[in-house]
């Protein structure tokens, strides 16, 4: 018997080789910590002056001057010396907009000087070329070098020097749930930058870091903690580290905030309260924003999590959340600090058997009856949808609701409910659906974007705020597409007009380079990757299935129904979804205004992509594709599931054009996730199959011909194990080896000879690290160790997983075996052996 483990022959391999060796991109590996600031080398068609003056002393137009020095240098090879004053040849110019205009009177200086507002251009003068790098404000200035440099990075070609560009909203935020151990909840890219072991860090060097790139986009505030806030951010410890994490990031405009527990006051103050209406809560309050300005001179404010999951907050006291948030902004006001109030309030016990009862009503049931009883410095953060960053959510009908407070969308970069960077899905098309979405309030044109930047309603503060959740790994996010995410929603802060495509193309040109295969390959990965994850995941509205009671990962439907928090698809023998109609239903849709409501109310008028959250219909209820519901499940598992498999392909593409380190580290993110769809595919659509009782008309769902379950299998020590859902596995049980050191399970090959891709779907728990070994016909063809830490501490879909061999000769009457060593308490788990032909691959038919 003969097998393969390479994918071409001896010559094939020897001119890979030879290419390899000549690659440039071979012999220079990356990490991905410069993130898109990388500066690749290039030949620019502008002439870049030989020299460079930095006006004033501020400290953002210094780093601006010093970033210009440097990108310019690692660019052309050459940097412009700095100056001190005019030295008759052609200078950059950097400063802002009155400092540009006193030392260069030929230039023309922008009317309109929005706060963070700049423009770089070149101007003839005295007989030579000078580059003005000019900003309303100091941030401004940086925001234009970073501009200068992206402009040429992008577009080398590009000889000419010109472009104005202003903020979209003057709140652009990200929030960091980072915990004072170090820990980071819903993060996936190692430990806080910030803190650890209950301080902030001794080195700082990667919170400078993290603030360079996130002034590189525009973004001006960053929230450093979890709001599931510890009282202990207050203590005199943790604000002297507090202002050293200001101070790494003020050289790079970034202003840092804080979440607080409004329990504080009774849990490190000594008070027997935190009543906001009671004076002593008032005078803690107020010493303790003194004690920070103190500190931090440019602290941003305060993020406030209350009333919900568990936090406490003054309804405890029969008190709304304006009393609790206009207290602590009278204590900010004096110092131009905010309060970011987020909306994310709700009863997370709800009564599942109450037809009535709608987590999606909440936050308008709440908020909306206080608009306009909120000060001028507090600004409500209300999450896109009414839910929480599910896969697909309508926009919050609440945007519509406050017409008298200022509004901020909170928007989740972290991946907690969309693959967790363990796949790759690109969330500026879900962003740009609700921020483009047109509310009609007042029965005029008023899309999202307009409300939450404060335009809409003439409102004085409003804007953008994103869940990021950086981590100490060198890339960030731990999957450098991820990196996209972070990348378009800033972006989309500074300016929502653009298009998913112009910010992933301009992205991918500063991160993997310019060469226009690379561009549209990594196109034809990002721009589809949210709705290929939708399909495959919880489509037509059903919002993610995932495990809604563990890690929010793997698929469980059944996790979803019957309990009290409210993220239900009431799924019955007959029919599936929520409604949410005036009519009949819990009434969540007359909340928006009547030109969306009646919109929605209408099946007839409910787009497919939403009809599942707005109602519940039959089974075999005719979408508007022509197909019904249940068909339609069925066939977007599977087409997802088949195009996560074509992001594999097209990535390969990129072999030898991008580097060796960052090609391999993708391409394995894409394998796994082009096989945890299957996962998903086969999870949700038993599920769908058991509870409907409707067989899929092209004869898929339960039926697998290139694999043998376990239970098919020979075996020694092995005894199948009951999962809590069923759709988690083969026949609703896995295989585990318990009472021995070693279990086997064999079976017989019986199909044609052939090349084959073989796999083994098992499940690696954090508890353990078992060991597996795959013979064939009693020959060792591959071992390996369960130790991917997936998300999941039981054996479930959180933790399904695949080994895959590529191209290995088998025929008839080969006898393949399986080897389980359990570890550390995991018992060498498995579901299924597959084995499909290698011309099967892009299609995944298994």
């Amino acid at each position: 018997m003969s097998f393969s483990l390479r994918p071409r022959g001896l010559h094939g391999a020897l001119c890979a080789a030879l290419v390899l060796a000549v690659s440039p991109l071979a012999a220079h590996a990356e990490t991905g910590a410069d993130g898109w600031l990388r500066y690749a080398p290039t030949k620019l068609a502008a002439k870049v002056p030989a020299q460079i003056q930095v006006l004033g002393s501020a400290a953002q137009i210094k780093s601006a001057g010093s970033e210009l020095q440097r990108g310019l240098k690692a660019m052309s090879g050459h940097a412009p010396a700095a100056v001190s004053g005019e030295g008759g040849k052609g200078t950059v110019l950097v400063g802002t907009y009155a400092q540009v205009k006193a030392q260069l009177p030929a230039w023309q200086s922008p009317s309109h000087a929005v706060p963070g507002s700049y423009q770089i251009k070149a101007v003839e003068h005295a007989g030579h070329t000078d580059w003005v790098v000019a900003g309303a404000d100091a941030r401004g200035t940086l925001y234009g070098a970073f501009a200068l440099l992206e402009q040429l990075g992008e577009q080398p070609q590009r000889a000419a020097i010109d472009a104005t560009s202003s903020p979209s909203a003057p709140i652009r935020w990200v929030d960091e749930w980072d915990n004072p151990d170090g820990s980071i909840e819903r993060g996936y890219a190692g430990r806080s930058i910030f803190f650890d072991k209950g301080h902030v860090r001794a080195d700082l060097s990667r919170v400078g870091d993290y603030a360079r790139l996130l002034a590189s986009v525009g973004i001006n505030g960053c929230n450093v903690n979890n709001v599931n806030a510890s009282p202990k951010m207050l203590t005199p410890q943790m604000i002297a580290g507090l202002a050293r994490i200001a101070d790494a990031m003020r050289p790079w405009g970034v202003r840092i905030a804080i979440s607080v527990d409004l329990r504080s006051p009774q849990e490190i103050g000594g008070l027997d309260t935190f009543n906001p209406k009671d004076p002593r809560v008032i005078a803690w309050w107020q010493s303790k924003v003194d004690a920070l300005y103190q500190a931090i001179p440019d602290f941003a404010g305060f993020t406030v999590k209350a009333d919900s999951e568990g936090q406490p907050g003054p309804s405890q006291y029969g008190l709304s959340p304006a009393a609790a948030a206009n207290m602590l902004a009278k204590a900010l006001a004096p110092h131009g600090g905010v309060v970011m109030y987020r909306a994310f309030v709700y009863n997370h016990h709800l009564d599942w058997h109450n037809a009535k009862a709608d987590r999606a009503r909440a936050a308008y049931d709440i908020f909306h009856p206080l608009d306009g009883k909120f000060d001028n410095n507090v600004v409500v953060q209300i999450k896109n949808g009414p839910i929480d960053f599910q896969v697909r959510e309508p926009a919050s009908p609440l945007f519509a609701g406050l017409r008298k407070t200022n509004q901020a969308i909170e928007l989740e970069v972290t991946q907690e409910y969309t693959g967790q960077q363990r796949q790759t899905v690109y969330l500026v098309p879900m962003w740009k659906a609700t921020l483009d979405f047109d509310m009609h309030a007042e029965g005029r044109h008023t899309p999202v974007k307009s409300i939450v930047e404060g335009k809409a309603f003439d409102r004085p503060l409003g804007g953008y705020v994103a869940v990021s959740n950086v981590g100490l790994d060198t890339n960030w996010m731990r999957n450098p597409l991820a990196m996209a995410n972070l990348w378009g929603y800033a972006r989309l802060a500074w300016n929502p007009d653009l298009s998913a495509k112009t910010i992933s193309s301009n992205w991918t040109r500063l991160t993997f380079g310019t060469d226009p295969v690379v561009v549209d390959t990594v196109n034809q990965v990002l721009l589809p990757s949210w709705r290929t994850y939708e399909d495959y995941t919880g489509p037509l509205g059903l919002q993610t299935l995932t495990n809604i009671l563990g890690p929010h990962y793997g698929p469980a439907p059944q996790s979803q129904e019957h309990n009290g928090w409210g993220q239900w698809f009431r799924a019955t023998h007959k029919g599936v979804g929520m409604d949410r109609t005036v009519a009949t239903g819990t009434g969540y849709i007359g909340q928006y205004p009547p030109q969306v409501a009646a919109m929605f109310e209408s099946k007839q008028s409910t787009p497919d992509d939403l009809m599942l959250f707005m109602h519940h219909v039959p089974y075999g209820y005719t979408l508007h594709n022509g197909k019904s519901v249940i068909q339609t499940l069925y066939d977007l598992h599977y087409t997802g599931a088949q195009k996560a498999q074509g992001f594999v392909d097209a990535w390969k593409k990129l072999h030898g054009r991008i580097d060796d380190a960052r090609y391999e580290k993708v391409l394995k993110i894409q394998r796994y996730q082009a096989a945890y769809a299957i996962v998903w595919r086969d999870a949700v659509t038993r599920y769908f199959h058991k509870m409907s009782g409707i067989a899929d008309a092209m004869g898929r769902v339960g039926h697998y011909p290139d694999r043998i379950t376990g239970e098919q299998m020979k075996r020694v020590g092995y005894t199948s194990h009951k999962l809590k859902y069923f759709e988690n596995a083969s026949h609703g049980q896995a295989q585990v080896c318990l009472k021995r050191a070693t279990c086997t399970a064999s079976a017989t090959f019986h199909r044609p000879a052939g090349t084959y891709n073989l796999g083994v779907q098992y499940f690696d728990v954090r508890t353990g690290t078992s060991h597996f070994t795959l013979k064939l016909n009693g020959k060792t063809i591959s071992h390996w160790t369960a130790d991917a830490t997936l998300p999941g501490t039981t054996i479930s879909g959180d933790t399904s997983t695949r080994h895959l061999m590529r191209a290995v000769r088998l025929k008839p009457g080969d006898t393949i075996t399986l080897v389980g060593q359990p570890q550390g308490g995991e018992p060498a788990p498995f579901d299924y052996l597959v084995a499909y032909p290698t011309s099967r691959q892009s299609k995944m038919h298994d």
